[in-house]
């Protein structure tokens, strides 16, 4: 197939990007979903859609569309989402929204005119590092969750999603499952840097990856209540401290998953009540991230970690209560589009144990993820990075694929 390397374009949209939602506090990025950054990032991508001559819209959920050709069905689409975990890297997001833009451009130099529409997505809130639940744009899409409990989610200001997508100019009314959207999916096709070192474990020379499925991962707040009380005057007796119980839940999970092979858990939030050097806390907050096989898999870890927690609260006298999240079951991508996509481009198919938007769509619309080598291995973090060079390979790569699919015979039906 014949190649323009879109350099320096690559560069120019990169640079565009570089200095929205910068992390002062934390280093890296703040980009959390409908906040001003979001929304900078929203008019940006806006404003290079039209500049292609694509019709955009935005969905009932807050998600945006790019659309070349007119709506309609088998369309092919691809994207990613534009918002960031606290204090995250460049590439997580922002390299499957790049890439899908170049791509169009790609596509157009190579003459290609496409049998059935394609669309360029950006999902609102993938990380759920604003209302703490990830995928929150593609889960109201697909139905996976309630439209009521969704807009009732605050943010740690108070501020509710419904409030939040009123702002950003969407309906919050209007959200919930929309059948009809995901019925005129074809296939959906997702690029993004990859997270971890499993393409350098299965081929140190290749720059890209497909993707072959996500383990199953959830998310957990554990409330731990005790009794405040001054830090310097309570003895250790008289203590109920939630602070104990929270540092062994923190304990258990690092000892619960060495007994099972490739199981991750991990707290990365912790947040007493109310916070004071001097002071014994009243209660603690803790997030537990849970990814491991299939959801059985994954529930049942989480039963050894809470059962180590509940001793250490017993133990203190606190009171420990548990609220799942977000559970998302193990996802394989279809094997068929999988493998046509590895052999075409010659690269390996690798799990990850990063949840994804492909992940929401993929019981419902044939789904393929591509990775672009990550040479540190280091994501959800300011060191994340990936080498311009396999960034373009990246484009290249998911230009072929969108041209393969585009062409009436190679739409899945």
């Amino acid at each position: 197939m014949r190649s323009h390397p879109p350099d320096g374009r690559f560069g120019g949209l990169w640079a565009d990007l570089a200095g929205i939602g910068r992390d002062a506090l934390r280093g890296g990025y703040a980009r959390h979903g409908f906040d001003d950054a979001d929304l900078q990032l929203r008019e940006w991508f806006v404003e290079q859609a039209r500049r292609r001559g694509l019709d955009t819209e935005t969905d009932r959920n807050g998600n945006l569309w790019a659309w070349w050709g007119s709506p309609g069905p088998n369309a092919v689409v691809t994207g990613s989402h534009l918002d960031s975990v606290p204090g995250g890297g460049a590439f997580d997001g922002p390299l499957g929204v790049v890439s899908a833009l170049l791509a169009v451009d790609e596509l157009r130099l190579r003459g290609v005119r496409p049998a059935v529409p394609l669309a360029l997505v950006c999902f609102a809130e993938e990380e759920g590092g604003r209302f703490g639940l990830p995928c929150l744009g593609s889960r109201l899409l697909v139905g996976a969750i309630d439209p009521d409990a969704a807009r009732r989610l605050r943010d740690g200001d108070g501020i509710s999603v419904a409030d939040a997508m009123q702002r950003a100019g969407v309906d919050p009314a209007g959200a919930g499952p929309d059948p009809q959207r995901l019925a005129g999916i074809g296939a959906f096709v997702e690029l993004h840097i990859e997270q971890g070192r499993l393409l350098r474990a299965a081929d140190p020379t290749a720059a890209i990856g497909v993707g072959s499925s996500i383990v199953a991962h959830g998310r957990w707040r554990i409330t731990v209540s005790g009794q405040g009380n001054h830090a310097g005057t309570t003895a250790p007796r008289d203590r109920h401290d939630p602070m104990i119980p929270a540092a062994g839940a923190v304990l258990a999970a690092r000892r619960v998953i060495q007994a099972h092979p490739g199981a991750v858990a991990t707290v990365g939030r912790l947040q007493p009540i109310p916070g004071g050097t001097n002071v014994i806390a009243s209660s603690v907050d803790v997030w537990l991230d849970v990814r491991h096989g299939a959801a059985a898999d994954t529930s049942a870890l989480v039963d050894e970690i809470l059962h180590e927690a509940r001793a250490e609260a017993e133990l203190e006298g606190c009171d420990l209560r548990v609220h799942r999240e977000s559970m998302t079951d193990q996802v394989t991508f279809d094997p068929a589009l999988t493998m046509d996509l590895s052999a075409r481009l010659g690269a390996p198919a690798v799990p990850t144990g990063a949840g994804h938007d492909a992940g929401l769509l993929a019981p419902h619309v044939p789904t393929a993820m591509l990775f672009v080598r990550n040479p540190s291995g280091v994501s959800h973090a300011p060191d994340e990075y990936a080498e311009t060079q396999d960034c373009l390979t990246g484009v290249r790569a998911l230009a072929d694929t969108l041209e393969g699919l585009l062409a009436p015979e190679a739409v899945p039906r």
